[in-house]
């Protein structure tokens, strides 16, 4: 599966991401050393992640990050 991010706001790319791994929240952020409070967080768009959060769940899940110029 592939999205385009630039179409989503980063709440909904957290979500996604979390759920092609098909892990609930808790399990999903057990998965990445975050708590359900904080999964949940990034998903309401309380909270936001960075890069190095992205590239950690993109390692452990095997999803490719791609960034390309137009």
């Amino acid at each position: 599966m592939k999205i385009v991010a630039n179409d989503y706001e980063p709440k909904d790319i957290i979500k996604i991401i979390r759920e092609w791994t098909e892990l609930t929240q808790k399990d999903f952020g057990k998965s990445i050393n975050r708590s359900l409070r904080g999964i949940q967080d990034y998903e309401a768009g309380r909270r936001c992640y960075n890069i190095n959060t992205l590239l950690d769940i993109a390692k452990k899940h095997n999803i490719t990050i791609t960034i390309e110029k137009k």
